[in-house]
C-alpha cells in the first residue's frame, strides 16, 4: 500500500511541473498573440493610408494583358 502511495505521490508531482510549464507556454503564446496583433494593426492602418480614397477601380489593378 505504501508503495502505491508513493507512486501516485511522484505521478502527482511530475503533473503538476507538466501543469506549470504548459501555463507558462501558454502565457507566453499569448503574449506572442498580442504582439502579432498589434502588429498587423499598424500594418492595417499603413495600408489603408496608402490605398487613395477616391479614383480607385479594380481596372487599375488588371496587368495591362487584361
Amino acid at each position: 500500500m505504501e508503495s502505491r502511495v508513493t507512486d501516485i505521490e511522484v505521478k502527482l508531482s511530475f503533473m503538476e511541473d507538466l501543469v506549470e510549464e504548459l501555463n507558462r507556454t501558454v502565457f507566453r503564446q499569448q503574449q506572442q498573440m498580442e504582439q502579432l496583433q498589434q502588429e498587423l494593426r499598424v500594418l492595417r492602418q499603413q495600408v489603408q493610408g496608402s490605398i487613395p480614397a477616391a479614383g480607385w477601380s479594380q481596372r487599375e489593378e488588371l496587368p495591362p494583358h487584361y
